[in-house]
């Protein structure tokens, strides 16, 4: 045996199962590389589960932690904000829930959720900061870090609703002066659907600080029309809907495409080590798709997943 283990205090023996537990309750996730139920598991979400579970939550959080522990600064989180994003504008009953449920209570909207409130209108909007909620503690350092962070956006958020804002130390508009005038030195910033790509470098130039890491969370649209940007923001947790499927990556794993099947569930085709195409992604889930279930169908619109 080593000698140093071999004089290791019987006391410290004893206490070591203990303190394991200790830190894996206490530590980012990234840094003992838990069990499944707490960084959300290996593999693309459950739909629409992993909105509910937390699944999407701890995946993303994992990912940024991890992200950040590999030295990035730059980097894209995408994923539908709410359930059912595309019918968002006219509401479906998991919008519904999830926004009652889960938004309105989480951070404590004044009033709560009814009809013809800000939130009710705006529910994209309002996802979005609930999501850089949930993101803020991986972006501070974890539980025991200290860097403050910000929430920026462009969409219709009055922050005057909201009463919890958990590790988020400030709010603003993106690209507005008094945005840019409260900023602080090694603050880091989630900028939520800032705008087409060529804004993402002005958009770290006027809210950024120097080594501090920023996130573009949530674009709701690509000027470059493909997967993910070409601005150099890593994509560290991505999670978008194609015909048929969905592409999926978290870092520091590789890319997939995957394929929808008609009872919801998902199945990887392919794994890339480096980013596809959005066209060759899509070309493959869909002829996949109508290799298997041409004569059954395969359209979750008709199947009652809304």
């Amino acid at each position: 045996r080593d000698h140093k283990t071999s004089k290791q205090p019987p006391t410290m023996t004893k206490i070591q199962p203990f303190a394991i537990l200790l830190l894996s309750i206490l530590t980012p996730s990234h840094v003992l590389g838990l069990v499944p139920f707490i960084d959300g598991g290996k593999g693309m979400p459950k739909m629409y589960g992993g909105y509910f579970d937390e699944q999407i939550a701890k995946q993303a959080t994992t990912a940024v932690a991890k992200a950040l522990s590999a030295g990035k600064e730059k980097m894209e989180v995408q994923f539908p904000s709410v359930p059912n994003v595309e019918e968002a504008k006219f509401g479906t009953p998991l919008n519904l829930k999830f926004c009652k449920s889960l938004v309105a209570r989480d951070l404590k909207i004044k009033g709560g959720y009814l009809p013809g409130s800000n939130i009710s209108r705006n529910i994209i909007a309002y996802s979005n900061v609930y999501w850089a909620k949930r993101l803020a503690g991986a972006m501070k350092g974890g539980p025991l870090g200290g860097r403050p962070v910000g929430v920026l956006t462009a969409e219709q958020v009055n922050f005057d609703d909201i009463k919890n804002m958990g590790d988020l130390s400030r709010s603003g508009k993106i690209f507005q002066d008094k945005a840019r005038k409260e900023g602080r030195g090694n603050e880091a910033i989630i900028a939520i659907n800032p705008g087409g790509e060529e804004v993402w470098d002005r958009l770290v130039s006027a809210h950024g600080q120097p080594g501090a890491p920023v996130i573009v969370l949530n674009n709701a649209y690509s000027t470059s029309y493909d997967l993910g940007n070409k601005k150099g923001f890593e994509e560290v947790y991505y999670l978008k809907r194609i015909s048929k499927g969905f592409v999926y990556r978290a870092f520091p794993g590789p890319w997939q495409a995957l394929l929808e099947k008609p009872d919801g569930s998902t199945e990887v085709l392919k794994s890339y080590k480096s980013k596809p195409s959005l066209r060759e992604a899509s070309e493959l889930v869909r002829e996949e798709s109508f290799k298997r279930y041409a004569a059954l169908g395969n359209d979750r619109w008709m199947s009652g997943r809304m």
